[in-house]
Parts: C-alpha cells; structure tokens; sequence
C-alpha cells in the first residue's frame, strides 16, 4: 500500500503545482541533451538515421544515468530523502494540470469575454497546427483534440512504465518508487525527443526515424487502455459513452499516429463532435480524416468537459494499473 501512496502524492503535487516557469523540469534538460547530441552525431556520420539511432541511445542512456546516480546518491543519505527524491521525479513526468491549466486559458478567452485573437495564440501555446484564421469552433476543436490526445503522453503513458517499472527487484539505491522514477522518466526521454526529431519533413525525417518509432511503440498500450478508461470517464460523466465506445471502434486508428487517435475518438464519441479534419500548419494545408459524427459542432464548454474527461481517465488509468501491479506481485 505504501507504493500507492507514494504515486498519490505525486499526483497530488501536480495537481497543487502544476508546472511553474521557474522551476527547472526536467524535460527542458532532456531537450538540451537532444539538441547537444544531434549536432554532435550529425556531424560524425553521414547517415542520417545512424545519426538519429545514436542520438536516441545516447539521450537514454545519459537519462537513466542521471536519475540513477541522484537515487544513489539521495539513498547515501537516507532512504526516505531518497524515496522523496523519487517522488518528485515522478511528479515532473505527469502533466495533467498542465493541460487544464492552458486549456482554461484557452476557455477563459472565449467565455465570457469571446476574445477570438487572444484565443488563438492561446491555443497556439499547445498545437502544432496554423491558429490565425481559426473560429470560435476551430479554436474549441483545437484544444479539445490536444487535451484528448496529451492525456496518454503527458499523463498515462509515463504512469504506466513508472509503475511497470516499479515491479523489477530491488537493487541497492532503487526501490518499487525509485524505479518508478526511472521508468517515468525514460518514457519522457522517448517522448521529448519524438516532439524534438519526430517530423516528417526533410531535415527529420530520415534523423527522426528511431525517436519516432521508438515513441510509437511505447505508446501502443496506454493508448489503447486509455482509450477505453475515456469510455468509462463518459458513463461517470453521464455522457454518452455508447457513442464513445462506438466511435473507438470504428475511428481510432484514422489518425496519422497509429496511437494519437484512441483518447481522441474516444472523447469525440462521448461529446458527440467530429475532431480531426483539414488543418493548416505552416501555412500549408494538410489533409487529416475527420473522428467522429458531426452530431453539432464543437463548443466552448466542451474545452472544459474535456479536462474532467481526461481527469477522471487518467485516475481510472492509474487505479487499475495499481490493482494490476497488486494482482502481478501476489502471484
């Protein structure tokens, strides 16, 4: 019980805290390594996927060698600093307040004030796609997809290979939370530099391959699983989590991201809206199939359903992974 109250607290402080400016996450390092890496790669080998490979192992490696020796070194002190330690790791992985956060300042432009400019680069803080000539509809439809889509890579997905993790035998300076840490934030690693070199443009996309690909594989189940604990969400919600369970089905894998597509149709079910569809990004636009049925169209108050449905998701998620870590350990 004692490693579910640990994970606790480190939902709790995200939820207290969220992610302020001035604090140095660790994500922003991992980045800096990314960019030191692929000019030092880049620079060695002709090919640009031996170079983007290299990049990947080296990032990783540096990753699970930091957080290795500040457990350590923490465990040289005192278990308990170190478990705190831990803890404050797994915090820094999770960004579910984050996402409500920057969705609300999104919502709070558009209602009550409906200041459709401030809107838009409000919701350009958080989409990749072109926001200038967005509606009111388009800007609501934007950050309902980001929130649907970042609920598995910034909140599930570095959940569950923390407390997968947390199951390997204990070794001296890493205990079920110290491991947890280190699962929580290789998946972040993977994650940062898919966001770093994962485009398919003409400087990235041979480079980018691994990261990609890499990305798209640990995201395949907390895809999947959060996009059935969004259908569970629904029916709490007293949405209609039939047309949730329905629209998983049939569109969840219409998404140029074999894993981006679950949560998002998921929660263009329960809503009752089409996500997806054209967009423009960098001025260009980009042909995308549409989620869902266009029962009516996106509105404002579905920015805020949106984060409960993600809120509630993301706890069912990290309930039933604990229950299934309690099953696998009693075995």
């Amino acid at each position: 019980m004692f490693f579910e109250i640990q994970i606790a607290i480190a939902l709790f402080v995200d939820q207290l805290v969220g992610d302020p400016p001035w604090f140095p996450h660790p994500v922003r390092i991992i980045g800096w390594f990314c960019q030191r890496f692929e000019g030092i790669f880049r620079r060695l080998f002709q090919s640009k996927k031996l170079a983007g490979f290299c990049t990947v192992i080296s990032v990783l490696l540096v990753t699970m060698s930091v957080v290795g020796m500040l457990l350590g070194v923490a465990t040289s002190f005192s278990s308990v600093f170190a478990d705190c330690i831990a803890i404050l790791i797994v915090y820094t992985t999770v960004a579910a307040k984050d996402l409500i956060v920057h969705s609300s300042k999104v919502y709070a432009c558009l209602y009550p004030s409906e200041d459709i400019n401030a809107a838009r680069i409000a919701v350009s803080m958080i989409v990749g796609r072109d926001t200038a000539n967005l509606d009111r509809a388009g800007v609501s439809r934007a950050c309902v997809e980001t929130v649907a889509e970042n609920m598995v890579d910034g909140v599930t997905a570095p959940l569950f290979f923390g407390i997968l993790c947390s199951m390997l035998p204990r070794v001296y300076g890493f205990d079920d939370i110290g491991f947890a840490a280190l699962g929580a934030m290789v998946y972040k690693a993977i994650n940062t530099m898919d966001s770093m070199f994962g485009y398919k443009n003409d400087t990235y996309l041979e480079f980018g391959w691994s990261a990609a690909k890499l990305d798209d594989i640990a995201n395949f189940i907390p895809a999947r699983l959060s996009g059935l604990m969004v259908i569970v969400s629904a029916f709490i919600l007293k949405l209609d989590w039939q047309g949730a369970a329905k629209i998983f089905l049939r569109d969840r894998l219409r998404h140029s991201s074999p894993n981006s597509g679950h949560t998002e149709a998921a929660v263009a079910g329960a809503l009752g809206v089409q996500l997806g569809g054209d967009a423009f990004y960098f001025g260009k636009l980009t042909s995308k199939p549409a989620i869902g049925d266009k029962k009516r169209a996106v509105g404002v108050d579905d920015i805020v359903i949106t984060g409960r449905i993600m809120q509630i998701g993301a706890f069912l998620f990290v309930v039933l992974m604990l229950l299934l870590r309690r099953f696998i350990l009693e075995i």
